[in-house]
């Protein structure tokens, strides 16, 4: 097949990705695309790929790039590229190709070396071990706000060097919605609050440059404050841009990967109770979480020329949407992937993206997921989720996740 029409079978396919039905489950929709429509043309007019193959395809095919002043102008229009958090993220090595991609991702690599992560254990179980303390006593929490959310925010505090006494602001509560990601556009009341949030976050992270001039320390900010100074490498606004966005991504993605994968597993009560049996299960099961119900549902991507997936060419300029959760449930690579199975081998989830975008944090989430799981498994064994029936899933598709978890135990 090789015209641009999908086949008459995906017809009654509607992609609807804010819609409540679609947040709280959006994977019956993605075996419809999967069966019936893998390359999928929506009525937006993105490109939708829904299985493993041509997703691991897309994300590592040179011919897709990004686009991002161009994503932006199809979804809003251009009188908004000028919005600041639009301005802002695409200043960003998230959205940019090589060579800026390259020059700006290659200035915290080193942060993120499977050693650097490695020597941060010993520091990440003794936070996981801080968190709980704070709670054990009172037999219950909301595991996102006090044990998902905390965490990963103190690490990366940490690897940015903030200071401690900066941090409760952003120990209080995500202020990322996620949706400037998301395909479906924001309305002018959702841009207006996401300026705003912008706008903060730009005015500390100017403060905190700041201070790491006058006072370097052994940490990111100082890092990229130099690459700045240098004067070739970084500009200033990029060098703000990029400490929101590593601050973003460094938490978000392990806030989602722990509060879905604990819903999950009590969803699965089975799973739960081969963890405690079997601690040492955790490490792949951390994996399989990820597969099973991914933090990030998707990228994109736009063909920089004329390109041939599942059968269907696609021409240059097209915007492309990788569904990494629906590649993840793809019964050509996983056997009954609508299971959940902690013992499941040769997992390799697409939930980190691919290609020169992979996700940097990615052995960074890993950590933290298996010391969390750990912990739990061992200090509250007895953990149960009295919503994990109904759970309040947060409003965005890309970033998946939820408002709250509350837990209790006796």
């Amino acid at each position: 097949m090789n015209e641009m029409t999908p086949p008459s079978s995906a017809g009654s396919l509607v992609f609807d990705p804010l819609s409540p039905s679609f947040l709280a489950d959006p994977y019956p929709f993605y075996r419809q695309l999967r069966e019936h429509a893998p390359v999928y043309r929506t009525a937006q007019g993105f490109w939708l790929l829904s299985r493993y193959e041509d997703v691991a395809f897309a994300l590592r095919d040179r011919r897709f790039g990004k686009d991002f002043a161009g994503n932006m102008t199809r979804r809003y229009g251009e009188n908004r590229l000028s919005e600041p958090v639009i301005a802002n993220l695409a200043l960003t090595m998230l959205v940019l190709d090589p060579p800026d991609h390259t020059r700006l991702r290659s200035l915290v690599t080193k942060a993120f070396t499977a050693r650097r992560v490695a020597d941060m254990r010993p520091r990440i179980r003794k936070l996981v071990d801080q968190q709980l303390d704070r709670v054990v006593d009172k037999g219950g929490m909301d595991v996102i706000l006090d044990l998902a959310h905390r965490l990963p925010v103190i690490v990366i505090c940490d690897m940015l060097g903030i200071p401690e006494d900066h941090r409760a602001p952003f120990l209080l509560g995500s202020k990322i919605s996620g949706r400037v990601l998301d395909p479906a556009p924001m309305t002018r009341e959702e841009l207006d609050r996401a300026n705003q949030a912008t706008a903060l976050a730009n005015a500390y992270f100017d403060q905190l440059c700041d201070l790491r001039r006058r006072e370097p320390q052994d940490d990111l900010t100082t890092e990229l404050v130099r690459a700045e100074e240098a004067g070739d490498r970084l500009t200033t606004e990029e060098l703000r841009a990029n400490i929101g966005l590593l601050f973003g991504a460094g938490h978000e993605t392990t806030t989602n990967l722990i509060g879905n994968g604990l819903l999950a597993l009590h969803r699965s009560p089975g799973q739960w109770q081969r963890l405690k049996d079997d601690p040492s299960l955790i490490p792949g099961a951390v994996e399989e979480l990820l597969r099973f119900d991914s933090s990030v549902q998707m990228t994109g991507r736009v063909t920089h020329a004329e390109v041939e997936v599942g059968g269907i060419t696609l021409p240059a300029g097209e915007s492309v949407l990788t569904l990494l959760g629906a590649a993840n449930r793809d019964p050509a690579q996983y056997a009954d992937p609508d299971t959940l199975d902690v013992g499941r081998q040769n997992v390799r989830p697409m939930s980190f993206g691919g290609g020169i975008h992979h996700c940097l944090g990615a052995q960074l989430a890993r950590l933290e997921g298996e010391l969390v799981f750990t912990a739990l498994v061992e200090r509250l064994p007895n953990l149960e989720l009295p919503e994990k029936d109904a759970p309040a899933w947060r409003g965005t598709f890309t970033l998946r996740g939820l408002n709250r978890l509350p837990a209790v135990w006796h």
